[in-house]
């Protein structure tokens, strides 16, 4: 790959992809600090076992904003795949991308993330108003959060569960039947 067209920034950006980078990283990463390691980037069930049989402390199911590969699914698409593939190997799966909303977290909860990270409107809220609007932007997502936890009968995180929810995927089964 050619690092030295492009505009400035998308030049720099490519830069900053190392290609040669594989799954025996996580290993050598390992021997040299004894700090958890996670893994981003994971979007299939193969990844996840992978990332896994690594030994990583975590997985984040992301796909980049959707910004480096622009076809690839939703990453709540992809949650309860890398789910699935965890399940029962204590390894936390997060979800990073689309959350916008307190009902995005709750999906993403419902559906098996251990967490979510929220960048985008934390960062929008950031640069309209600084400190206050971050506040309020996590004011309004944990708001939002509460309200949809009690119309679906859910006192606590605890109790938000895959019956919760209804996704693309569950509309296509049923109208199979």
């Amino acid at each position: 790959m050619d690092k030295t067209k492009g505009s400035g920034l998308a030049a720099y950006a490519t830069s900053q992809i190392d290609s040669s980078l594989s799954w025996k990283d996580i290993k050598w990463l390992q021997t040299i600090t004894g700090l958890p390691i996670l893994v981003k980037g994971v979007i299939t069930a193969e990844d996840a076992r992978i990332a896994i049989e690594c030994g990583v402390a975590g997985i984040i199911v992301s796909n980049h904003g959707g910004r480096q590969l622009d076809y690839l699914p939703a990453t709540i698409s992809c949650l309860e795949e890398v789910v699935r593939e965890a399940k029962g190997r204590r390894v936390p799966v997060f979800l990073d991308g689309g959350i916008r909303r307190g009902t995005d977290v709750f999906k993403a909860l419902a559906l098996g993330a251990s967490g979510v990270f929220i960048g985008r409107p934390v960062l929008f809220a950031l640069a309209v108003d600084g400190r206050a609007g971050v506040r309020n932007a996590l004011r309004m997502l944990r708001d939002e959060l509460e309200i949809t936890m009690a119309l679906s009968g859910c006192a606590s995180l605890k109790d938000i569960t895959r019956d919760r929810v209804i996704t693309e995927r569950d509309m296509i089964r049923r109208s199979r039947i």
